[in-house]
């Protein structure tokens, strides 16, 4: 098995794909996409001439000579660090076809090539050619926003303009104190009044060359005047992300989705042990057109990210993955996948997804596990020792626990938390004691003076199994306690009903057990090297030790994404949705949301 290994079985898109022979398009549709892509490239250059223009004097010199008199440049060029940091921004979004980008900048490209029409009218402009090659440029630039308006689709979050102004006028406030504080403390001209130098700042923002010289009264040196267009320009960037950002999906798992996911699962829950965490009420949920399969995603930093497999019928799976795509596509959102199984692999495929695998889930069957044998010995040893130190473990339903207990358990739960952040996404319900939740199950171990130690929480996993939801234990007790638990779990399974387990998920399995193998190639080596490495920050190699004592059957799970460059931003989303980062975010506006009554959690 590769580092990197794609899912096995991958379907062919088209039959046109599959002789070498593009498929039919329309002529027309085809130059739409184009002349939206020249739309992004333009930016992009633009981006690079201005930041070139800002470094370089003699560059910035001339575009400057060509913004006075009797010159103009092309849209956006102005030589200055808020214009690239206009033309990188909006290249962004209109890669993504917002469609307020694309009237941003119609609303400002078309009125500039009015202007630049009305100018050639007069000799003095006509006679310069640099003035008709921007006119050309720019006009080309418009024609192709005309040409590409269809392909520009993607809504944003009706509260944008709101953030945006209050985004705006706080940092603009910020901005401007600040470089005028700087430009007080390098001007070299003594008694400046204090509405000069806020006026010179405010102009060096817009732009680092002669815009701001007309002040005799300011000698800020060149550092000073680049430093104050970059903070402009972080502002002005903060604004554009906050009128182009996309909707966050706001609208999460309501009463009526729930009881439509539970139906399903009811039905069809044995396929994925992944299934009940679609429940997760921080997620939301898209139906197929048949209702017979969802979608359940959330919405991180853009990224639309769904877990395991399609619920319900795998008929249906194609309608649910339409919509799914048809909504990210919609919001400007990338689309990701994870822990997906082979199966809904193969689907997702089906439908313009690539896959990578992630690592192995382990399952452990219980008519297959047993404490006998040589392979065994460590983990009956540590067995054994445990329970001789007088720890017992009681098994449960949520249902059958008292809420008095309940809330008792869910307390410790909290306490014995590492950190203050609830980590899990993908495989964690992300709540415990609730009322909606009785068939979970509650393993609960307690001393030899009855004090509660550790608990472990499962989710059913269609009528027979259990999945790990979540793991917690007092960090003053014993060692062995969480292996302890699960070995009194696998051997008391029968009462209740229970022929299967679902564990920990072990990421990069297969480079662990193979990377140290005789005959393991260079490249596996040094990858197993670097994931041992981050072991000591992460739990990736312990993981899969933890798991591996109990033989079980692994089984593959899948990163599932439509481009490999979106591959760092689907990352960064991950671990942000599992609990791992927590970047700032800019505040967001309150959105109705409907209480739900439960135990506490």
């Amino acid at each position: 098995m590769s580092v990197q290994q794609s899912v096995p079985v991958k379907e062919q898109r088209t039959s046109g794909a599959r002789q070498g022979v593009a498929p039919p398009e329309r002529t027309g549709a085809g130059l739409r996409r184009r002349a939206a892509a020249s739309t992004v490239w333009y930016l992009r250059l633009l981006a690079l001439l201005n930041v070139f223009a800002v470094v370089s004097l003699p560059f910035g010199e001339e575009v400057h000579e060509h913004n006075a008199g009797e010159f103009f440049t092309p849209y956006l060029a102005t030589a200055g660090l808020v214009s690239a940091a206009l033309a990188l921004f909006l290249a962004l979004v209109m890669r993504r076809r917002k469609r307020a980008a694309w009237i941003f900048n119609m609303l400002l490209a078309g009125p500039l090539l009015v202007l630049y029409g009305v100018a050639l009218s007069q000799e003095r402009y006509r006679q310069h050619w640099f003035n008709w090659l921007s006119v050309l440029l720019t006009a080309l630039f418009v024609g192709a926003l005309a040409l590409g308006r269809r392909e520009f689709h993607a809504v944003g979050d009706r509260s944008n303009p709101r953030l945006a102004l209050a985004v705006g006028a706080g940092g603009l406030l910020v901005s401007a104190a600040l470089g005028t504080a700087l430009v007080s403390a390098t001007n070299r001209v003594t008694g400046t009044p204090l509405s000069d130098r806020i006026a010179y700042t405010l102009l060096r923002g817009v732009s680092v060359g002669p815009l701001a010289d007309r002040f005799d009264t300011v000698a800020a040196p060149g550092w000073a005047d680049v430093l104050v267009n970059a903070l402009m320009a972080g502002t002005f960037l903060l604004v554009l992300y906050a009128c182009f950002r996309s909707p966050r999906g706001l609208e999460l798992l309501g009463e009526q989705d729930e009881t439509r996911l539970r139906d399903l699962l009811a039905r069809h829950g044995e396929r994925d042990s992944l299934g009940y965490f679609a429940l997760r009420r921080d997620k939301a949920v898209i139906w197929s057109p048949s209702g017979k399969a969802a979608i359940a995603y959330g919405v991180v930093g853009g990224v639309t990210l769904a877990s395991g497999d399609p619920i319900g019928d795998p008929e249906a799976w194609p309608g649910a993955i339409e919509a799914w795509l048809r909504e990210a596509r919609r919001h400007a959102w990338t689309p990701a996948v994870m822990g997906a199984s082979e199966e809904a692999g193969t689907v997702y495929a089906r439908h313009g997804l690539d896959a990578l695998e992630l690592g192995d889930e382990a399952v452990v069957d219980r008519a297959d596990f047993t404490l006998e044998g040589r392979a065994m010995r460590g983990v009956r040893q540590a067995h054994n020792r445990v329970r001789r130190a007088g720890h017992t473990v009681r098994v449960r339903r949520h249902e059958d626990i008292p809420d008095a207990e309940m809330a008792a358990l869910t307390d410790l739960a909290d306490q014995w938390r590492d950190g203050e952040t609830e980590r899990g996404f993908s495989m964690a319900l992300g709540r415990l004691g609730d009322a909606a939740d009785g068939r979970c199950v509650m393993l609960e171990c307690r001393d030899g003076d009855g004090v509660p130690r550790a608990v472990l929480s499962f989710v059913p996993w269609g009528v027979r199994g259990l999945s790990l939801d979540l793991m917690r234990r007092d960090r003053n007790s014993d060692n062995g306690l969480m292996e302890f638990m699960v070995i009194e779990l696998l051997r008391r399974a029968e009462e209740i009903g229970v022929d299967r387990v679902s564990l920990n998920f072990a990421m990069f399995r297969s480079v662990f057990e193979r990377g140290t193998r005789l005959g393991a190639g260079p490249v596996l080596r040094l990858w197993c090297s670097v994931l041992t490495f981050l072991s000591r920050w992460w739990q990736l190699e312990s993981l899969y030790r933890a798991n591996a004592k109990y033989r079980p059957v692994w089984e593959p799970r899948y990163l599932l994404f439509e481009k490999s460059a979106d591959l760092p931003r689907i990352g960064i989303a991950a671990a942000r949705a599992e609990g791992f980062l927590a970047p700032p975010a800019l505040p967001r506006f309150p959105a109705r949301r409907t209480e739900r009554p439960g135990r506490p959690s």
